[in-house]
C-alpha cells in the first residue's frame, strides 16, 4: 500500500481570487512505514504574495523568481502522486489549489480526485476528538510529536509531521522506549519509526495452523462456558 503524505503553501487563501500554489512537498508511506522517498518543490507563481500569507510560511516573491512554474513541474508532480492515498490535513484547501492549477495547464487534465483516493486527517480527528482544537500544532501536543523546529509553516516540513500524526492517529505506528520514561523521570515521547530502505520487501504474514485454530476455538468455549455465554470473542463472531 503505497500513501503520500502531502501539503502546500500559497500565496493567499482563495484560488478563485487568483492565488495559487508555491510550494509542494510530499513524503511517502509504504505498508503504514515512511521511506526515504520525497517530493519537494517551489513554485513560481507568476504573482506577488498576501502579506498574511508571508507571516505564516515567510516565503517571499524575490525567492520564487528564479524558481520553476507549475507548468514546468506538473508532469514529475503527478508522476509522483499517480495512483497513490494522499493523506492532507484540510484536504479541501490544498486539493481545490492543486485543481486550479490542473485547469490552468493545456489539454485537458484529470482532477486530483480520479489520480488518487484522498483521506482528510482533519475529517478524521474531528470524529476522533469532537469538540476540541484539530489543526497541526494541537494534534502533535495530543499525539506527543515533535515539533519544536515549526516555526513557520513549510510544506514538506508540515508533509512530515503530518506523516507521524497520521500513524499515531490511526493504529500507533510508532515505538516508546521499554522503560516508558528518560533518565530525568519525565514520560517518554513518542518518536517516528525510521525510514525504510526503499528495497525492503513487506512484512511476512504468517497464518494460524489447523492446530492453532483448533486451540483457540477449544479455549474459546471453555471461556464461554465458565462464563454462563458471555465469551465476547464467540459473539463477534456470530
Amino acid at each position: 500500500m503505497r500513501q503520500i503524505v502531502l501539503d502546500t503553501e500559497t500565496t493567499g487563501l482563495e484560488p478563485s481570487q487568483g492565488h495559487r500554489i508555491i510550494e509542494i512537498g510530499c513524503v511517502e508511506l509504504v505498508n503504514r512505514r515512511l521511506t526515504d522517498n520525497r517530493y519537494h518543490q517551489y513554485i513560481n507563481p507568476e504573482r506577488e504574495i498576501d502579506e498574511g500569507a508571508v507571516e505564516v510560511h515567510g516565503i517571499t516573491t524575490a525567492f520564487l523568481a528564479d524558481k520553476p512554474r507549475f507548468d514546468e513541474i506538473a508532469a514529475d508532480f503527478i508522476n509522483f502522486i499517480d495512483g497513490a492515498e494522499l493523506i492532507i490535513h484540510n484536504a479541501p484547501f490544498d486539493v481545490g489549489f492543486i485543481n486550479h492549477e490542473l485547469k490552468r495547464l493545456e489539454g485537458e487534465r484529470a482532477p486530483l480526485e480520479r489520480l488518487c483516493r484522498i483521506i482528510d486527517t482533519l475529517v478524521m480527528a474531528r470524529q476522533m476528538h469532537p469538540g476540541q482544537k484539530n489543526n497541526l500544532d494541537a494534534l502533535c501536543k495530543r499525539y506527543t510529536i515533535d515539533n519544536a523546529s515549526r516555526e513557520l509553516h513549510g510544506a514538506l516540513l508540515d508533509a512530515e509531521i503530518l506523516a507521524e500524526v497520521y500513524l499515531a492517529m490511526t493504529g500507533g505506528q510508532v515505538r516508546l522506549s521499554l522503560e516508558g520514561r528518560d533518565s530525568s523521570g519525565s514520560e517518554s515521547r513518542v518518536e517516528a519509526r525510521r525510514p525504510m530502505a526503499a528495497g525492503r520487501p513487506p512484512l511476512k504474514i504468517i497464518p494460524a495452523s489447523e492446530a492453532e485454530l483448533r486451540a483457540h476455538q477449544a479455549r474459546l468455549e471453555a471461556i464461554d462456558a465458565a462464563s454462563d455465554g458471555q465469551c465476547l470473542w464467540r459473539k463477534s463472531d456470530s
